[in-house]
C-alpha cells in the first residue's frame, strides 16, 4: 500500500504455526538510499520483492534494513535477503537486541517454557511442516548487524528518521518516526485489532511494565499516522488514543 511518495507498507502472508496472517515490512527511500523496515519470515524474499516492484523500486538499490527487534517474523528474511543481493546491505538495529540477531543468544522469548508450548501447537500439523518448523525454532536465522542505533538517535534518511527505544516487547525494540511525514512506524509496540489501535500484545510481551514506559515516550511527538506491523495502517487520532492506551494501563 503507498502511503506517501517514498513511504510504501508491504503486505506480506504469513503462516507461523499453522496460524494465517498478514504482516507489513515498510519500505523507504528517498534519491540515495533504500530503506526496508523489518525482513519478514524466511521464505518470504519473493513477496518482498514483489511487493518493491509495486512500490516502483528495485530490489537491487536495497542498501539498508532496519530491524525494530529481534522476534523470528522480523528477523527471518534477513539472511535470504543479504544473500541475494549483489552488494552490500547495512543491517541496524538497537545494541539490546544485536546479539540475539546475531545469534550469539538464544532469542529471548525461545524459554523452554514457549518451547514446550509450540511443540504441543505443532503437535496437529502435518510431519513435513511440523519438522520445518521445529527445525527454524531450533535454529533461528541470524545475521551481522552492522550499525547499532540508539534512543532519540537520527538517522539522516529520507528527510530524517527518529530512532525511539521502546523496550518491554524485547529489550532492543524500537520505533521509527519519520519526521517529514510525522508517520511512525511502530513494530509490535502498537497493533489494529478490528480497527482499533491497541497497545503490544501481553501474551508476547514479557516486560508489560517496561512496555507502557515506552508507551508514554510516544506522547512526545505529533503523529499523523501509525504503521503496524500486524495490523497494517492506523489513521486515526493517534496521539489521543495513545494517552487512552497508557490510562487504561495505569
Amino acid at each position: 500500500m503507498k502511503i506517501t511518495d517514498n513511504i510504501y507498507m508491504l503486505d506480506l502472508a504469513m503462516n507461523m504455526g499453522g496460524i494465517e496472517s498478514v504482516i507489513h515490512p515498510t519500505l523507504i527511500w528517498d534519491d540515495d538510499n533504500v530503506i526496508l523496515v523489518d525482513a519478514g519470515l524466511p521464505g518470504g524474499l519473493p513477496g518482498i520483492q514483489e511487493e518493491m516492484s509495486k512500490a516502483g523500486v528495485s530490489f537491487d538499490n536495497l542498501d539498508k534494513i532496519i530491524i525494530t527487534h529481534q522476534d523470528m517474523d522480523h528477523i527471518g528474511g534477513l539472511p535470504d535477503i543479504l544473500r541475494e543481493s549483489d552488494h552490500k546491505i547495512e543491517v541496524l538495529a538497537h545494541i539490546e537486541d544485536k546479539p540475539y540477531i546475531q545469534g550469539e543468544k538464544r532469542l529471548n522469548k525461545m524459554t523452554p517454557e514457549r518451547m514446550a508450548q509450540l511443540q504441543e501447537q505443532l503437535k496437529s500439523m502435518p510431519e513435513e511442516q511440523r519438522n520445518a518448523m521445529q527445525k527454524l525454532f531450533q535454529n533461528p536465522p541470524k545475521a551481522k548487524v552492522d550499525e547499532t542505533v540508539k534512543d532519540e538517535f537520527e538517522l539522516p534518511y529520507c528527510g530524517g528518521i527518529r530512532i525511539i527505544h521502546t523496550p518491554g516487547h524485547t529489550p532492543g525494540h524500537i520505533v521509527l518516526y519519520l519526521k517529514q511525514s510525522k508517520i511512525l512506524i511502530a513494530g509490535d509496540m502498537l497493533n489494529i485489532i478490528d480497527g482499533e489501535l491497541v497497545g503490544p500484545n501481553p501474551e508476547h510481551t514479557p516486560d508489560m511494565d517496561s512496555a507502557v514506559e515506552s508507551l508514554q515516550k510516544l506522547t512526545q511527538y505529533d503523529i499523523e499516522k501509525v504503521i503496524t506491523y500486524h495490523g497494517g495502517l492506523y489513521t486515526g487520532n493517534t496521539n489521543q488514543k495513545i494517552a487512552e492506551l497508557i490510562k487504561g494501563k495505569q
